[in-house]
């Protein structure tokens, strides 16, 4: 729908240049994936991995000083259905973003694009690996998931989804931590309304509350990236239960 503002808006710097790209490739991937015929196998497909990821990190999930930052993770970032709206308004403000914004936030915004890029397009040759194999996506088995996980061949894909968590992860903690962001999303919350931009600020204002109440962001990030990791060793290499992690972990 705003393609061409993309296209056509003026960049400065390498931050600008890579939040254009990004946008510009998601934009015509959301595209693609609307069209699609397995369009809706890849909500099943994202919800089958959100559970799974739920359970794998079960005691960060239910701790308290993680839980809200793990749901944000996985109803926000992680979310392709009913994003629409608020994807568009990305594009369709990001004239002003780049204009407004330091290159260090527009990085950050970056990430959280690519993110989301990436994953859906995993997403997508997943659920054409299944139905390539009769399978349906509705009645996965761990067995079914991880012999397609390993026949697409996507483990530069995975790794670098694993780095995207970890680098947005900290981006956004740090931002967190500077009070005034959320004096400006509080002052911002009218005129974010007035100019149809309300889905937007609750993704950022939901976004800045769910870091502001975790206990130690860095610990976090780095006991999901080293069990992902580990995770896709298992599914590589056949573990009969690839899912179950060492105690230590």
């Amino acid at each position: 729908m705003y393609r061409e503002r993309l296209v056509n808006t003026q960049v400065h710097s390498n931050s600008a240049r890579r939040l254009q790209r990004l946008l510009l490739d998601y934009h015509d991937f959301r595209q693609h994936k609307a069209a699609h015929p397995l369009h809706p196998d890849t909500f099943v497909v994202a919800d089958w991995q959100a559970e799974r990821l739920k359970a794998t990190h079960r005691d960060l999930y239910e701790h308290p000083g993680y839980h809200t930052g793990l749901e944000f993770l996985l109803t926000d970032l992680y979310a392709p259905a009913g994003m629409t709206h608020r994807d568009d308004n990305i594009d369709r403000v990001f004239p002003k973003m780049v204009k407004w914004l330091p290159d260090n936030l527009l990085d950050t915004f970056a990430g959280l694009v690519e993110l989301n890029l990436l994953t859906q397009r995993l997403d997508l040759e997943l659920a054409e690996q299944f139905v390539s194999k009769g399978l349906r996506t509705e009645s996965l088995s761990a067995e079914q998931y991880c012999a397609a996980y390993r026949e697409g061949n996507q483990q530069p894909a995975r790794e670098r989804q694993i780095e995207l968590v970890a680098e947005v992860g900290q981006q956004l903690d740090r931002y967190v931590r500077n009070r005034t962001l959320g004096w400006l999303l509080t002052m911002t919350r009218t005129p974010a309304d007035m100019a149809d931009l309300s889905d937007l600020h609750d993704f950022l204002h939901r976004g800045y509350n769910a870091f502001r109440k975790m206990d130690d962001v860095n610990t976090l990030i780095d006991r999901l990236v080293i069990r992902e990791r580990r995770v896709m060793e298992n599914i590589l290499t056949g573990h009969p239960e690839p899912f179950r992690l060492p105690g230590d972990l």
